[in-house]
């Protein structure tokens, strides 16, 4: 596990609960995370993996407050510790090119200048050849149906470069909607912020045969609603609840990355809110495979489905080299 401050307060929580949420606890605990602060402005949420929603960090004044946040499916111990030992080294017999903000990369996928939309295919040679048995493995889950990876980055974080990156958006002019990371080496956080000027609805109070009064979400159920239009949605069957609001600017969701774990991003989670890894959130080496597939502009029936095509058939035969 990640390496923590020394006298770290361990988290009392139920012997139930799972180990991604456990250690999202331990991180604002350690980074001391006081919502009722009034120098303060971020207000701090836990992604819960097995209910599809954030809810409000213990001890804090966000405490027993929750909102539905779709769009996240995490899948814990993707690959064995032999298979990421096996990986890495694959991945240490080739050249790690520096990229920005501490990290270096390996990349597998054609050339893209995504401000002038022009891609470019000579020199890509498909995804790595240990790729494959991951794809296939894919495939098992429901929310990975037809899944089909055309580009591959491999990203190398380290404390000692102060590795980061930077809340973003990936881009949907070539890449379609569900991001898929495998996180090796070492545990980290993925934080989720959202730039909208909108409010969102958060809820509280008990619900009436669920655990916790918080109700179950479908983890592999796609949405392209904003979140506060999703809670308002589910509010009609939550009699009782008590509900606030506040600034989407100010809500920030951590969500827990065990080490070997898959998360992958769609919907709401891919294209409403934006997603960085924190400076503070890497401890020791991590490394991360992220795989893309087309938007549907280069699918069948697309404009340009021909180009598509030919990528998926370079990226398909797992034979690639970095470019």
């Amino acid at each position: 596990m990640s390496s923590l401050p020394e006298n770290t307060p361990l988290p009392e929580v139920s012997p139930s609960c799972s180990y991604s949420i456990w250690l999202a606890v331990v991180v604002y605990q350690a980074a001391g995370v006081k919502a009722s602060d009034p120098a303060c402005c971020t207000k701090p949420f836990i992604y819960v993996p097995t209910k599809g929603i954030a809810r409000g960090v213990e001890s804090t004044d966000l405490s027993g407050w929750w909102f539905p946040f779709p769009g996240v499916c995490l899948i814990e111990d993707f690959v064995t510790e032999d298979e990421e030992r096996e990986m890495v080294q694959i991945m240490d017999q080739d050249e790690w090119r520096l990229s920005q903000s501490g990290r270096r990369k390996q990349d597998f996928g054609p050339k893209v200048n995504f401000k002038k939309h022009k891609i470019k295919v000579g020199g890509f040679t498909g995804l790595p050849k240990f790729s494959k048995v991951l794809w296939e493995r894919m495939k098992a889950h429901t929310v990975l149906e037809g899944f089909l990876p055309v580009e591959q980055c491999n990203l190398d974080y380290n404390s000692d470069r102060g590795s980061a990156i930077d809340s973003h958006f990936d881009d949907s002019w070539l890449w379609g909607e569900r991001l898929v990371s495998l996180n090796l080496l070492s545990d980290t956080v993925l934080t989720m912020t959202s730039s909208s000027t909108d409010s969102l609805q958060l809820f509280s109070g008990n619900v009436k045969g669920e655990p916790n009064g918080i109700p179950i979400m479908n983890g592999n159920q796609s949405s392209h609603l904003n979140n506060a239009q999703c809670a308002l949605q589910d509010s009609a069957a939550l009699g009782g609840t008590q509900t606030t609001q506040v600034p989407c600017t100010e809500v920030e969701v951590a969500i827990s990355l065990p080490r070997r774990s898959l998360v992958v991003l769609y919907g709401d989670a891919r294209y409403s809110w934006k997603h960085a890894i924190y400076r503070q959130h890497i401890k020791k080496r991590r490394v991360c495979s992220t795989f893309r597939e087309l938007s549907e502009e280069f699918m069948a029936g697309g404009a340009k489905e021909k180009l598509g095509q030919m990528l998926l058939e370079i990226a398909l035969d797992f034979q690639g080299k970095s470019v």
